[in-house]
């Protein structure tokens, strides 16, 4: 059956796609580059799958310049990628390392050449290890040394770079980095992670501060999104579910954007809001020019077991499609996040922007070399529409950027999660533009 025509969105729509540097950019080692938390995690046994890292990856440092005649191809009206901290600044601390500038000024200017609008992204997790050492995101002195680093690279791409967000998804670095440890640094705190949230919270806000001293662009914030949907009408699957909202949902957006942490976070055992200091609020919720907003699923939110630590359970929504990832397809989850945003934050809620919308599928190479990802088309059809349909109701978003660019580094998973318009060998590095890169072009282009 065809699908019926795509809706019209606004002539000024932006339409892009993301990456972000430790996922593409390789060269961990070259030109002053200093670990990051997840150089560190990776040489730790059993923490990526199958033995993987991303010394390599995509090899974009290098190739960066074909990436963007990717773009350009494309048709991309957007580019969204994030700056390394280590390799600007290799401990997170001093001035900057000039090589490692250096390959962002080029980017930027070839991407300005290209038509193509650079979207900085100055923290995609990938904290230099050096602070790590010293306590990283527990520590509130890293928010003082974020809001540095903002400064040093505003200062030389803040005349090019055309928007810019201060963080990339908060929630997962307090919550799998410091939470249950699947991720970097791999602390395992539970909810005694709140600290590190807090810090992150009051970093975006200092680097926002630090950014409109050094550019005229717009500055944002980038959250995770996922609606709590209990697996069932049971108190305790329903209360679990109010838990995860305020979680996932709440407590990134309403300190940013109400000046408070929700009222319900003084109940969650184990939250020590002691670190929440006079004044830090008041530099949190600095006022956003956007709000990013990255989305994959739904979670299905049921009651922890007995004997698990944790808040509650996550598990895919029964009735629906999953990806490689085993998440939930459902594009409704995208239009009642951003419908919800709206009604929850009225006049407070800036414009948004999805910085975020994409599925990994099991990518079948032809035996001619290409890749058919009808699957992946599927999803993001799907997702844009969805789109429309908030866009309908009212809600200001402004912009769609599809995750990724490139199969890339997907963290934990190594290798082994293809995300990408293009498909990426990563024994060669040769790219291939797969059947969702030239329907993603051709909306982009249609008239």
């Amino acid at each position: 059956m065809t699908a019926p025509p795509m809706p019209a969105f606004p002539d000024e729509f932006l339409w892009g796609v993301a990456t972000s540097a430790f996922q593409i950019e390789g060269a961990t080692k070259e030109d002053g580059r200093g670990d990051s938390v997840w150089d560190t995690f990776a040489r730790i046994p059993g923490k990526i799958r199958d033995g993987a890292n991303a010394d390599v990856a995509c090899d974009h440092y290098h190739r960066y310049a074909e990436d963007v005649a990717l773009l350009a191809s494309l048709g991309a009206g957007a580019y969204r990628f994030s700056i390394s901290w280590p390799r600007i600044q290799p401990t997170g601390r001093g001035p900057a390392n000039k090589e490692g500038l250096a390959f962002y000024d080029r980017l930027v200017d070839l991407l300005l050449e290209n038509g193509i609008q650079p979207f900085a992204n100055l923290f995609h997790w990938d904290l230099p290890q050096a602070l790590e050492d010293s306590g990283g995101w527990l520590s509130r002195d890293t928010a003082d040394r974020f809001a540095y680093y903002a400064g040093l690279v505003g200062s030389a791409l803040g005349d090019r770079v055309a928007m810019w967000s201060t963080l990339n998804e908060p929630f997962e670095v307090m919550a799998l980095g410091y939470g249950t440890g699947e991720h970097a640094p791999g602390r395992e705190l539970l909810l005694g992670a709140f600290p590190a949230g807090h810090h992150l919270l009051l970093a975006h806000g200092l680097a926002t501060q630090a950014l409109r001293t050094r550019t005229s662009a717009p500055v944002g914030l980038i959250n995770s999104y996922s609606p709590s949907w209990p697996l069932s009408s049971s108190a305790p699957d329903v209360f679990a579910a109010a838990v995860h909202d305020v979680l996932q949902n709440r407590l990134f957006t309403d300190a940013v954007l109400l000046g408070a942490y929700p009222e319900e976070t003084r109940a969650l055992p184990g939250v020590d809001l002691a670190v929440v200091l006079e004044g830090d609020l008041s530099t949190i919720s600095t006022p956003l020019d956007f709000l990013g907003v990255n989305y994959y699923a739904p979670a299905g939110i049921s009651a922890a077991g007995g004997g698990d630590p944790r808040p509650f359970g996550i598990a895919p929504v029964p009735g629906y499609l999953t990806t490689a990832f085993d998440w939930t397809v459902a594009p409704e989850g995208l239009s009642e996040t951003l419908t919800t945003l709206h009604s929850r934050y009225g006049e407070a809620l800036p414009p948004l922007y999805v910085t975020e919308n994409g599925a990994a599928y099991a990518d079948v190479v032809a035996s001619d070399g290409s890749v058919d990802d009808a699957v992946r088309v599927a999803y993001l059809d799907g997702h844009v529409r969805a789109v429309s349909s908030a866009l309908a109701a009212g809600v200001d978003v402004r912009g769609y950027f599809v995750w990724s660019l490139l199969d890339n580094f997907e963290w934990a998973e190594g290798y082994s999660k293809r995300f990408g318009l293009v498909h990426v060998d990563f024994d060669s590095q040769n790219r291939v533009p797969k059947t969702s890169f030239g329907w993603y072009r051709d909306l982009i282009t249609r008239k």
